[in-house]
């Protein structure tokens, strides 16, 4: 007899609870005493109640959840006047920035439909970005800079999983969505905590390696690209678990398969073509195409979304140079299993990419000690933005360049070499 999934019974509630339970132990390592701040789609109050839950039993101080809604956000765009799109709630994000100075961690719950903005004015979705970007820096800094413990894990929303899985009855494709999810989140075996520490384990030596080889720079090619990305001075990769500027060791990311450092904000040169489309902020961009001088976009075409990408570039000075590079297999779980999310939390996880915009210090050698001059010294770039995007494939090859010039073969065919 097939099961038919109904409601609330298409999201497995054992797997969910598990979920729960690593975003806390594992995502967080949230400790006794310490509030968390929770941000998360209304559509995924199951997960977080869960979360609630565990980060209680841990012994958290306080949990304080803040939701979203997709239909309140689009009643903005239908009813409200145009002064609204340049304002955002910084009296909230002040809050949050304060929250965590006095020591709270944070957890964002992805799940927002992807398509949710694609049909408004690009011209206003521009503006409510921008206006939420400079609200929201004061609080991002703290997470971007790793002042505290953090984490991303996500929900299947229906609207998301029926983009996913386009084919299939709301039901069997939020079911379908959420499987996805819990096997890449490592959640849907016996033993989560212990796999999660086996898999940081694995990113710990790919870091230590790219970390003892000292690359100057690194040289992308394949269909649409020839990429020289020139790696910050004092750079440090970093993988899968690390250590935030509080001494807590978190997840980040949940999945994750990425090892990544940050670029040289001056040092990028050539072009390069997304090989995944990109989801941003309820617009998809597809098929983005750039060109790099001097560590700066100057050219920036998209087949969809491209007016939405030009508006995000135009953000302020630092959104057309890199803040993060990332290397991924191919071969990797996120990838293997032929989903194409349309989600950057899980797409990032399939393949190679880089970030436009603001940089990790923790991504410096004592990067915990470095002030934001001695980062941009050093060629951290700064933004009130953070945007991943995915260049890597089959088809890429990655060379590491020595500062002698000398090549060291890194990815060949999308995989270490």
């Amino acid at each position: 007899m097939n099961y038919m999934p109904q409601g609330d019974n298409a999201v497995d509630p054992i797997k969910l609870d598990k979920l729960a339970e690593v975003a806390v132990k594992v995502g967080l390592q949230l400790q006794s005493g310490q509030d968390l701040v929770i941000t998360a789609p209304v559509v995924a109050l199951p997960l977080v109640r869960q979360i609630t839950k565990h980060a209680y039993m841990a012994g958290a101080g306080l949990v304080s959840a803040f939701y979203a809604d997709e239909e309140s956000t689009l009643a903005r765009y239908q009813y409200a006047n145009d002064a609204s799109f340049d304002r955002a709630s910084g009296w909230l994000y002040e809050g949050m920035a304060k929250a965590y100075a006095n020591g709270a961690a944070r957890l964002a719950v992805a799940g927002d439909n992807p398509m949710m903005l694609s049909e408004q004015d690009p011209a206003k979705v521009g503006r409510a970005n921008r206006a939420m970007s400079t609200a929201y820096k004061p609080a991002l800094e703290k997470i971007s800079n790793f002042d505290i413990n953090w984490n991303i894990v996500s929900y299947p929303n229906p609207a998301w999983a029926k983009l996913v899985f386009p084919n299939d009855p709301e039901p069997i494709a939020v079911a379908r969505l959420a499987k996805a999810i819990f096997a890449a989140s490592r959640v849907d075996v016996e033993d989560p905590i212990a796999a999660w520490a086996e898999h940081n384990a694995n990113l710990a030596k790919r870091s230590s390696w790219l970390n003892g080889e000292r690359f100057a720079a690194l040289h992308f090619t394949g269909p649409g690209t020839d990429l020289t990305v020139g790696l910050a001075d004092g750079h440090e990769w970093h993988g899968g678990a690390s250590t935030a500027k509080n001494g807590i060791t978190c997840n980040p990311n949940i999945p994750t398969e990425e090892v990544f450092t940050t670029p040289h904000a001056l040092r990028v040169e050539g072009y390069v073509s997304s090989t995944k489309p990109l989801s941003h902020q309820g617009t998809l961009i597809d098929n983005i195409r750039v060109k790099f001088e001097g560590g700066r976009i100057v050219e920036a075409k998209a087949s969809r979304g491209e007016e939405v990408l030009n508006k995000v570039l135009d953000t302020d000075e630092g959104a057309r140079r890199l803040g993060e590079v990332a290397l991924v297999p191919h071969s990797s779980p996120i990838s293997a299993s032929g989903i194409l999310f349309y989600n950057t939390l899980f797409d990032e996880n399939a393949s190679c990419h880089i970030a436009l915009g603001q940089c990790y210090s923790k991504c410096f050698l004592d990067g915990a000690k470095l002030s934001q001059d001695q980062i941009k010294a050093q060629g951290g770039n700064s933004s009130l933005i953070h945007i991943d995007w995915m260049i890597g494939s089959g088809q890429v090859d990655i060379d590491g360049i020595r500062a002698d010039g000398s090549k060291v073969p890194v990815m060949r065919q999308g995989e270490w070499a």
